[in-house]
Order: structure tokens, then C-alpha cells, then sequence
């Protein structure tokens, strides 16, 4: 049994979108669950399993697969698709190297940015939002998407902080044109719905 402890409008809404990619939401019990947003609403939910009251959460025959990044290649390893190149692939590498820079560097520029926190060690580390940014751009330059011509989970999951932080997007033509592409998706627009069906239980509980 699969089951994912979800919050609308969080980090894991790129789950919900990833399931509606693979056809597969619909064999997955989604439980929604109650967060502590950064907003000072919501609070940590008892009914969620995740070990520090966050989501998204994949539980598979009762295993627990925690972070985008693992749950991302769990599930497009599960249901194989054109999202995720097979092993032999010669773009498998980078695919799984966006996976890690993810939540190795992107996130952790994102985050310590928005704080305005800055250090000499953060950027010996993680970088800073010149080498986010130039990743990006070389990576997209004469290409539509971050492995070559296809939209992969790799493009679903590197564009979704943008969408809460758009202003630290870089301006790059070549950026904006792929943030385009990777929001005019069928399945972007119903994960958008889909949240926003979920609101009012998430409210109510």
C-alpha cells in the first residue's frame, strides 16, 4: 500500500504533480495532514508519521522514504516512465545529480538567502545564488529542459521553488522560457486544483 502525507500548497504539492505525471495519484491514498507553516499558521499534525511533523511523507508497505529528492526517484522507479532515464541511460547521471544538487545546493541558497543570513562557510559549502543561477543557465543554454529535449521529474522538481520565491529566479531568457514550460503542464494545473479542493479540509482540520 502507498500512502502520502501531503499539505496543500507545501513542498510536497510536487509529489501530487509527479503522481498526476506517472497516472498513478489514483493508486495512492493521499492523506492530508496539518504543518507548521513559516507563516505562523497550522501546527505539527499527530496523524502525520513524518518523525518531525513534515511532508511530503511516501509510506510504502509501511517503509518510510522521507525528502523530494528520494521520493522523486522511489516513485519514478515504481512506475517507469519517460520522467526518469533508466539505468544505461547516458543522461541517467545528470539526472540523479540534479536530484542531489536539489536539495544539496538550491535549497539551502534559498533558504539562507530569504533568511539574509550570510557567511563565509555557507558559501564554501552551498555556494551562493551567482553559482545557482549559472548552473541553471549553462544547463539550459540550447536546450528546452535540463537533460536535452524532454521535461523530466528533474524539471518538475528543480522549478518548483519557484513558484513560492519567483523573484529569486534568474532573470536569464533561457531561464524564464523553461519556467514556462515546466508551469504549462496538464498536470501542473491539476495539482493546482487538486490543493485548492483540499483546502477546506486542511482548514477544517
Amino acid at each position: 500500500m502507498l500512502i502520502l502525507y501531503h499539505a496543500p500548497y507545501t513542498r510536497s504539492s510536487s509529489i501530487i504533480q509527479l503522481l498526476i505525471e506517472l497516472n498513478a495519484l489514483d493508486r495512492v491514498d493521499v492523506r492530508v495532514v496539518d504543518v507548521a507553516r513559516q507563516d505562523g499558521r497550522g501546527t505539527a499534525d499527530p496523524a502525520n508519521l513524518h518523525p518531525e511533523g513534515k511532508v511530503p511523507l511516501l509510506v510504502h508497505d509501511g517503509v518510510m522514504i522521507r525528502e523530494r529528492g528520494a521520493i522523486i526517484q522511489y516513485l519514478t522507479e515504481l512506475f517507469p516512465s519517460e520522467l526518469a532515464p533508466k539505468p544505461g541511460d547516458p543522461t541517467r547521471g545528470a539526472y540523479l545529480g540534479w536530484l542531489a544538487y536539489y536539495g544539496a545546493v538550491i535549497e539551502p541558497v534559498m533558504v539562507t538567502t530569504m533568511l539574509g543570513l550570510d557567511h563565509p562557510g555557507l558559501h564554501a559549502n552551498f555556494r551562493g545564488k551567482a553559482e545557482m543561477s549559472d548552473a541553471l543557465i549553462n544547463a539550459l543554454t540550447d536546450r528546452p529542459y535540463l537533460l536535452g529535449d524532454r521535461f523530466t521529474a528533474v524539471d518538475l522538481l528543480v522549478s518548483s521553488p519557484f513558484d513560492w520565491m519567483p523573484s529569486f529566479a534568474p532573470t536569464e531568457q533561457v531561464v524564464q522560457d523553461w519556467l514556462a514550460r515546466c508551469t504549462d503542464r496538464p498536470a501542473y494545473r491539476a495539482m493546482g486544483s487538486y490543493d485548492a479542493g483540499l483546502m477546506p479540509a486542511a482548514k477544517a482540520g
